[in-house]
């Protein structure tokens, strides 16, 4: 017989546990075990007042901003709407059955106020780098580094020729933001290439090619992850130009070391950190190996001898060229003896006029000027150690993790949609950085480290 369901009058009291009704495998509960909030209040008060009526509990705020990351919703207004329906997001939020959820000018004027000034939003990222680390799955002996561009919340359309036609009197945040970081190399003094375009609204984003499509204002998202597990250790945000990742990379070794004691034995990264800088950098002065494509322009393509031909004498400083002839840095002799380093880092050696002219290879060398000549970097010695280790078995299998990362970006895109920022300004590019690792790592967390099962009744 069908039943039909009876129409009774509404209970008075209701015992109902939020527990119950959040499945055991749920990913909130899985990752709510590593989420640590409870000294957020000492890190917020001073920028609370000591009268006044109770806040939002900033920990709510914190969890909903977490959970919108975690679930890809990034609009205030549909994460409210999001906690207020969803049970478990209720849970994970501590919130309860009736508990009100914050107005999303609320979340929204913490995000940008509080959470921002107090630097929460990276504390919240580093404590989950802690917590990996506390539980074994960080080695810190390997790293990897990469960057991806992520489109900015800006009309392409819409764009001055120079950042000297803003409109500073009724300048919006992002405005005063990029202007108060004109000094810094992540944005302001960047390269001394001039954009074509700058965004009225955005102008800390830059107008590039670079990105699959029509070009677009974009900022970079810079990662730097332990190889292990694909841990994501640091974060560092630079408006889109491709020379920034080598500092970012630096920035990000050196404030790893500084915050968690790490310091890698080996880096990996692709050819665009191989440039001769970088790799005098890693091994003279921090003493990493690089696994990293030497950046090499000097195969020449006509046929001619390349500067791979000639053989550098190091006791003698000097090169010798395929016939046997030897260039040499400075022929003159002065009472003191100059660097004659430029101001790339190169230093030229020459031969006479009188050796090339009756040599017999000089249609294969340099047939049409009357000497060669040939440049060296003052790191080709970490250049060179960089090629020795590209010829080494194990470089071919260091080489794979660095897929860790490139998967770490595309899960972001394509998972977590921030294909695109929503935030704009320097400090909502790092903000929004920050949230989306931190969000990975909980995820990592929860992977590596599941549940305990629950040992059956009776």
């Amino acid at each position: 017989m069908i039943g039909k369901q009876q129409v009774r009058q509404e209970a008075l009291f209701y015992g109902v546990s939020l527990d119950g009704h959040v499945p055991t495998d749920h990913r909130l509960r899985s990752i709510d075990r590593f989420v640590e909030l409870s000294d957020i209040r000492r890190q917020l008060e001073p920028y609370y007042s000591a009268i006044g009526r109770p806040s939002v509990d900033p920990e709510l705020m914190a969890r909903m901003l977490l959970i919108g990351y975690r679930c890809g919703i990034r609009s205030e207004r549909r994460l409210c709407e999001a906690v207020h329906l969803n049970l478990a997001y209720r849970w994970f939020c501590r919130l309860g059955l009736d508990g009100a959820v914050p107005d999303p000018s609320t979340v929204s004027k913490n995000r940008h106020g509080r959470f921002r000034d107090s630097n929460l939003l990276l504390q919240s990222f580093e404590a989950t780098v802690r917590r990996c680390m506390a539980k074994g799955i960080v080695a810190g002996q390997d790293f990897v580094v990469d960057a991806s561009m992520i489109r900015a919340d800006a009309n392409r359309q819409k764009g001055v020729a120079r950042r000297e036609e803003l409109n500073t009197a009724d300048a919006s945040r992002a405005v005063d933001e990029y202007l108060a970081v004109l000094d810094d190399t992540a944005f302001g003094t960047a390269t001394e290439v001039p954009p074509k375009f700058v965004s009225p609204i955005d102008p800390a984003a830059r107008w590039t090619a670079a990105a699959v499509g029509p070009a677009c204002y974009a900022s970079c998202d810079n990662y730097l992850i332990d190889v292990e597990h694909a841990v994501i250790v640091d974060v560092e945000a630079t408006t889109a130009v491709r020379q920034l990742e080598v500092g970012a990379a630096q920035t990000m070794l050196n404030r790893t070391a500084e915050t968690f004691g790490l310091w890698p034995e080996r880096l990996i990264a692709n050819t665009g950190y191989g440039s001769a800088a970088m790799l005098g950098w890693l091994v003279h002065e921090q003493g990493i190996e690089p696994h990293i494509p030497v950046f090499d322009k000097s195969e020449r393509k006509d046929g001619t001898f390349s500067r791979s031909g000639f053989t550098y004498d190091r006791k003698r400083d000097l090169a010798i060229c395929p016939a046997g002839k030897e260039l040499l840095h400075d022929r003159r002799q002065v009472a003191r003896p100059r660097l004659g380093v430029d101001a790339d880092g190169l230093m030229r050696y020459r031969a006479t006029k009188h050796d090339c002219g009756a040599c017999a290879l000089k249609p294969r060398c340099r047939p049409n000027r009357p000497a060669r000549k040939i440049l060296r970097s003052i790191h080709e010695g970490a250049r060179d150690m960089a090629r020795d280790i590209a010829e080494i078995e194990a470089y071919a299998v260091s080489r794979r993790p660095q897929k860790k990362v490139e998967m770490l970006f595309a899960h972001l895109k394509r998972i977590r949609g921030l294909a695109r920022l929503r935030l704009r300004g320097p400090n909502g590019a790092r903000d929004e950085f920050h949230l989306a690792a931190a969000a990975q790592n909980l995820r990592k967390l929860a992977k590596l480290i599941p549940l305990p099962t629950p040992a059956p009744a009776g």
